[in-house]
């Protein structure tokens, strides 16, 4: 089933039931969908795409949750993070914190990286590799300390 294809059910889902919240958030989600078949790009919607629009989304939510808790709006930024919860449900299952420094030292002895100077070596194969299964601010973290 495609993205498109779920989140129509999950809209069906929500406005029988009532779920605003829900409705709200797959309907930005969708929102995103038509953005890019609209865009021009001249060929269908690929699963990369779909995650794509789903990773923008959540970064979205992301930064909105850190912007309104440093001015002290928990209300706004709860609701956010329901959102944020919704759209996490459409990505992959993410991978833990281990998980993905295992994964970047297998990448490092691959590339034969020894310090700080090959982070821009390491960090595209990492996030080619780790690509919608981990937050790429995680990445980053955990690339420059096992290059320290």
């Amino acid at each position: 089933m495609s993205l498109t294809e779920k989140i129509n059910e999950q809209m069906k889902t929500a406005l029988k039931s009532g779920d605003k919240l829900r409705l709200d958030t797959v309907r930005s989600l969708r929102a995103g969908i038509i953005e890019f078949e609209k865009s021009g790009i001249g060929r269908a919607m690929t699963p990369a795409d779909e995650q794509d629009v789903l990773l923008r989304a959540a970064k979205k939510r992301k930064e909105a949750i850190e912007e309104y808790t440093k001015v002290g709006r928990s209300d706004v930024a709860d609701r956010e993070r329901a959102e944020l919860a919704i759209i996490q449900e459409f990505l992959p299952k993410q991978l833990s914190e281990e998980e993905v420094e295992q994964r970047v030292q297998e990448i490092i002895k691959e590339q034969g990286a020894s310090g700080p100077g090959d982070f821009n070596k390491i960090m595209p194969a990492a996030m080619k590799d780790l690509r919608g299964k981990a937050d790429g601010a995680l990445v980053q973290s955990i690339v420059k300390k096992l290059l320290a």
